[in-house]
């Protein structure tokens, strides 16, 4: 019996490279809602939003990745995806991430700089989006 294909896929951050394996299918937070990439899949590229990767194995989801946000090529060889940052799904403490968005809401409301005013929301939205995933 053949074995089935399977689609290489790299996840690379700034710090490290998270994932570079053979899956059955990734599924990506795409910009424009979630994508998943089978093998053989049709080339394109897409930005990709804070949330999480799911790589999939005989039909379960066998790893999560959250990844803060950054860019995905489909390519015919695979996928790579490089992220602004990213970390498996299972490091993540969710009373580090409850502490981390309450401390970025007190500090957003006693900002007056516009530019640390947005810096503090984009951290406080991916925070949240950071604790939803951990649900």
């Amino acid at each position: 019996m053949a074995e089935a294909e399977k689609v290489s896929f790299e996840l690379v951050s700034p710090e490290r490279v998270l994932a570079s394996i053979e899956a059955d299918m990734v599924v990506v937070p795409g910009s424009e809602g979630d994508f998943g990439v089978l093998p053989r899949h049709s080339p394109f590229m897409s930005l990709i939003r804070p949330g999480v990767i799911d790589i999939h194995e005989k039909g379960e989801i066998v790893r999560r990745i959250f990844i803060e946000g950054g860019f995905a090529e489909v390519n015919p060889d695979g996928l790579i995806v490089l992220a602004e940052a990213a970390v498996p799904l299972d490091e993540l403490d969710r009373a580090v991430v409850a502490t981390d968005l309450k401390n970025a809401e007190d500090e957003l409301r006693a900002a007056t700089d516009e530019a640390e005013k947005a810096r503090l929301e984009k951290v406080i939205g991916i925070a949240r989006v950071r604790l939803e995933a951990l649900n």
